[in-house]
C-alpha cells in the first residue's frame, strides 16, 4: 500500500547577505551598549536644602561680656541665646548697671562683645570709641540717630532697627544691604557716616 503522506521537504537554510549581517550586528551591539549605559547610570539622588533652622538647630556660640556684670568674661552659650542669657551667665548685673539702653531680648551672634554700661556710660554693646568719631554705630543707634543719615527716613530707620533685632548685630557696614530698601547706591551715600 502506497504511503499517503507526501515526502518531507529538506529543511531550508537561512542565508543572510553580508549587508544584512552587518546591520543585524550593529543593532545587537547598540542594544548591548544602551543596556550597559542604563545599568551604569547612578540612581538619582535627592538633595535637601539646608534651611537656617536646620543649620543652626544645634551648636554653641562664644560671647565676651564686660562692664557692669558680676563676672565679666568669655561665655559659651546656645545658638539661640539672647542678651539676657549672657547677662545671667556673667552673674547678673551690678548695682550701678544702666539697663535703659539694653535690649535684653535680642538674639546674640557668635564672637560678639557686649558691654553692659554703668549709669551714664552709654548703651550696651557699644565698642570703645575713639575721640572725635562722630559716625553712627549701627548696632546701638536709635531711630532718631539713624534718621540723621542722608536719605534715611523714619521707615528705613525702623527697618534697620527691625533687622538688627531679628538678626543680631551688624558685623559690617555692608550688612545694611540685607535691610529691605537699602541698595548699593544708598549704602555708598551713608557708608562714611556709619560704623559697627
Amino acid at each position: 500500500m502506497p504511503d499517503s503522506q507526501p515526502p518531507l521537504a529538506p529543511p531550508r537554510k537561512l542565508r543572510l547577505s553580508v549587508g544584512a549581517a552587518v546591520v543585524l550586528g550593529l543593532v545587537v551591539l547598540s542594544a548591548a551598549v544602551g543596556l550597559g549605559i542604563m545599568r551604569g547610570q547612578a540612581a538619582p539622588t535627592e538633595t535637601v536644602p539646608l534651611t537656617e533652622s536646620t543649620a543652626t538647630a544645634t551648636g554653641e556660640l562664644y560671647v565676651h561680656i564686660l562692664g557692669a556684670v558680676h563676672a565679666p568674661g568669655l561665655y559659651v552659650l546656645e545658638l539661640d541665646a539672647r542678651l539676657v542669657d549672657a547677662v545671667a551667665a556673667a552673674g547678673g548685673t551690678t548695682d550701678d548697671a544702666d539697663l535703659t539702653g539694653v535690649n535684653l531680648a535680642r538674639t546674640l551672634t557668635d564672637g560678639e562683645q557686649i558691654i553692659v554700661p554703668t549709669s551714664g556710660a552709654g548703651q550696651a554693646g557699644a565698642p570703645v570709641e575713639s575721640p572725635g568719631d562722630t559716625r553712627i554705630d549701627l548696632n546701638t543707634a536709635d531711630q532718631t540717630a539713624l534718621e540723621t543719615l542722608p536719605r534715611i527716613g523714619p521707615a528705613l530707620a525702623e527697618r534697620i532697627i527691625a533687622w538688627r533685632d531679628e538678626n543680631g548685630r551688624f558685623a559690617s557696614v555692608d550688612d545694611l544691604l540685607a535691610v529691605p530698601g537699602i541698595g548699593e547706591k544708598l549704602l555708598e551715600g551713608i557708608r562714611d557716616g556709619v560704623r559697627v
